[in-house]
């Protein structure tokens, strides 16, 4: 097993590496749009050549990016251009509002998605089957940010109620915290609930064939035993790829449900950033999502094989 995470670790550092080139790479696409926006209009050769040296736009780009890559590895990710201060202190304590938003999204999908998913494929061809499967395809189908706004605008019209401006952390208060979070995270969760639903939904339908599963049936076991005992485990071992790559991408999606409802995470900070042409704020943002997507898929990969042991040969 260890032997298995030690090969998947080495095969994630090339994958980390490509990524964070491309990273580096597209913010220097064009070194005079990083000029403009920090010098604006009007600006004389000579501030251009400060502005320019300064972000190492008159190097070559594989040098700078080294230069850069060794001050990333010992936990220097540059400071920020619009406040001065390290872009990895500031957005330290974003990182958990981002965090806590995309967990509690899982949560509600895992806990919507697989038990209907997993209802509608023992009720196939039937009313049930049916109604499910079009709300499901209706959660594909609808954005969750036009949800979200049609949500709070129905709230605002019918119970003059708006998203706090005011953020609670976890750890000061707990119920109030919850009370912030659950909303945004149960709208974000609800295209990721769809999609578990339906997949779900397929790999149980597709355990169910097998004829160990028939086999079940006829020695007249209970539906709940042969659901729970036989079918859910060897079902849910290709659900939980689309878990951590569900969550993966809510970590990045939360961006707009943070501004949505004010909540001072990575996306609000990214969105300001991008507002303020903050490019070393932008770079670290965008490095911080890669590696977290990265993390997430190695952390699939070890589940893996805690569930199923034959993926460790």
């Amino acid at each position: 097993m260890y032997r298995f995470i030690l090969r998947r670790l080495l095969l994630s550092l090339p994958t980390l590496l490509i990524v964070s080139f491309l990273i580096f790479g597209m913010i220097r696409l064009n070194p005079d749009a990083i000029v403009a926006a920090r010098l604006g209009e009007g600006y004389t050769p000579e501030q251009a050549r400060i502005i320019k040296h300064e972000y190492g736009l008159d190097n070559p780009v594989a040098t700078e990016y080294l230069k850069w890559l060794g001050h990333v590895v010992q936990g220097d990710w540059g400071n920020s251009s619009y406040t001065f201060k390290p872009v990895l202190k500031e957005m330290a304590p974003k990182i958990a509002v981002t965090f806590e938003l995309a967990f509690m999204a899982v949560v509600f999908a895992v806990a919507i998605g697989v038990p209907i998913g997993v209802f509608s494929a023992m009720r196939q061809d039937q009313w049930p089957d049916y109604v499910l499967r079009s709300f499901a395809i209706t959660g594909l189908a609808v954005p969750g940010f036009y949800i979200a706004t049609i949500v709070l605008a129905l709230l605002a019209k019918n119970f003059a109620w708006i998203p706090s401006i005011r953020y609670v952390a976890l750890n000061d208060d707990p119920l109030a915290n919850i009370q912030q979070m659950w909303l945004p995270a149960f709208i974000l969760s609800l295209g990721t609930s769809a999609q578990l639903m339906r997949f779900s939904r397929t790999m149980m339908l597709d355990v169910l064939r097998q004829d160990y599963i028939r086999t079940a049936w006829a020695k007249g076991l209970r539906e709940r035993v042969i659901i729970t005992r036989h079918a859910l485990k060897n079902a849910m071992l290709p659900v939980i790829t689309v878990v951590g790559l569900t969550m993966a991408a809510l970590v990045g999606g939360t961006v707009i449900f943070e501004s949505i409802f004010a909540l001072p995470g990575l996306g609000t900070h990214l969105v300001r950033a991008v507002g303020q042409k903050d490019f070393a704020v932008v770079q670290g943002i965008a490095l911080f999502f890669a590696l977290a997507v990265i993390f997430v898929n190695l952390l699939v990969d070890i589940s893996y094989t805690v569930l199923d042991p034959r993926v460790r040969s």
